[in-house]
């Protein structure tokens, strides 16, 4: 889930040890794991449903951004992280989900009438459907196979909606909130920041001359 082309990235860059993508996995799940083991336990506090949704949502977000922060990291550190974006971008999906899913299920109780009318009356909530369901098409091509049957170009144009589901996700969290924390201020200037790099980057290179063609020899 990046907007990436799939084609195979240079191998300049500091090294970087090699992780088994599928310890990366496990890793990355253990904090959903924990936090429904304490709410099992009642230990999420006086409003356990709300604290494991924004809980879930906030590392769905922590997962984006470091998703997004791959190619910076590259391009300005030389720490060549390319191998594991997909991982970091499934891991968002995963905990995308299970926000959703722990709303939709354990909090509404699949109450399909309050669910329509939380969309409706709640900009939040509609914003954040809107950003997960652009997240489903982007983890469902996120494998080899759907680059060759869709063509890497397409493929990279589909998974640059990347972007927009991160501004979607920031709207979401700034909605939320009750108030004004620091928090999802920090979170937006970091997604903000990221996007804006990528957004430089694209506007020097379209701005830079482009080289003359060889001329044959006579």
């Amino acid at each position: 889930m990046d907007a990436r082309s799939p084609k195979p990235a240079a191998r300049a860059g500091a090294s970087v040890p090699r992780v088994p993508k599928i310890l990366l996995y496990v890793v990355g799940l253990v904090p959903a794991v924990w936090l429904f083991y304490q709410g099992i336990n009642d230990n999420l506090g006086a409003d356990p449903m709300r604290y494991l949704e924004q809980s879930l949502g906030l590392w769905a977000l922590r997962f984006l951004v470091a998703t997004l922060a791959v190619t910076p990291l590259r391009q300005l550190l030389g720490i060549n992280l390319l191998r594991y974006r997909r991982v970091l971008g499934l891991l968002c999906f995963y905990y995308a989900a299970l926000h959703w899913t722990t709303y939709l299920v354990l909090d509404q109780g699949l109450d399909l009438e309050a669910i329509w009318a939380d969309l409706v009356k709640r900009p939040y909530i509609t914003i954040g459907m809107a950003t997960f369901l652009i997240l489903v098409p982007l983890a469902a091509t996120s494998n080899n196979a759907s680059i060759r049957r869709l063509g890497g170009q397409a493929w990279a144009r589909l998974h640059r909606l990347v972007y927009v589901a991160a501004i979607g996700a920031v709207l979401h969290f700034l909605l939320v909130v009750k108030s004004w924390p620091p928090e999802p201020l920090v979170y937006t200037a970091i997604v903000l920041a990221l996007l804006g790099f990528r957004l430089g980057r694209s506007i020097l290179r379209r701005l830079a001359p482009k080289p003359e063609p060889r001329r044959r020899a006579a």
